[in-house]
Formats: C-alpha cells, structure tokens, sequence
C-alpha cells in the first residue's frame, strides 16, 4: 500500500490546471512515477491520474527505452504523438512479437491483458484510460519500486 501511495504521490505533483486547450509547449514535463524504469518524463494534460475518472498523460521516453511486461486494472488507449514505439502482447518483453508504431501509430490494450512496450530511437506517446493509475509487472524483478 506505501508503494501505490508514493506512485500517486509522484503523478498528483503533475496534475495539470482543468484547461481543455493547449499546446505542447504548454505542458509541464517532470520525472515518471518510480514505476516505470528511469529515463521517462511524463506531462497530465487531462485528469488526475492518482483518482477515480479518465486521464490523459504523455509519456517521453528516451532512445533505448523498454517497459517489461505488465498490465492494468482499466483499458488503456495509446497513440504516438512522436517517434517509434512498439508494444506487444505478452508475459515477456519480445521484440519479435510486437507492433511497431510511428506518429499518429494507435493501440488499444484491454484490462488486465500483459503487455510490454519499447522503443528505438525515443518517442511521446499519449495514453488516455481510468484512473487511478495502477500497473502490476508480470515478472515483480522489473518493477522498479521493488530496488529501492
């Protein structure tokens, strides 16, 4: 429970005023929550990720940035707004069995389903789902939370 607390902690430090309009210079960028590997700047464009309701965030994610398989509680809806990113389906993190998206690239990835995400030269992606934001790692080594 004091891990979920401290992820929520991070992401409510970047909630975003209730504005429908902006542009990307606009938006605030700070560190990912602990839960995902380092290296990720993560901007609230909409919602407040650490409560009940939708939220849209972005993700930038550096050259060489992979996310091990995982899932969530809620259906996540992604689109890249720059860059490659892939994301496949699984209990590993495979390169071969993956889709490999570029700007304007969308995926849908149900509840609960594991899944895995990299990329090659960096990307911003945009996630859109319900919150509160939670993500459970198939393989509990990967979770970042857990090497502190």
């Amino acid at each position: 429970m004091l891990k979920m607390a401290l992820v929520l902690g991070g992401m409510l430090a970047l909630a975003a005023p209730s504005q429908a309009q902006m542009n990307s210079a606009d938006l605030k960028w700070g560190p990912a929550p602990p839960v995902f590997p380092a290296g990720a700047q993560m901007a609230v464009l909409s919602g407040d990720p650490g409560k009940a309701g939708t939220f849209v965030i972005r993700l930038m994610i550096p050259a060489g940035y992979k996310i091990p398989a995982h899932h969530h509680p809620t259906d996540e809806y992604l689109t890249v707004v720059s860059g490659d990113f892939s994301l496949g389906m699984g209990d590993k993190l495979d390169e071969t069995k993956s889709a490999d998206l570029t700007a304007g690239g969308f995926a849908e990835a149900p509840a609960q389903m594991n899944r895995f995400a990299w990329t090659k030269s960096g990307a911003v992606v945009q996630v859109w789902a319900d919150g509160p934001f939670a993500m459970t790692y198939v393989n509990p080594a990967d979770d970042p939370t857990h090497h502190h």
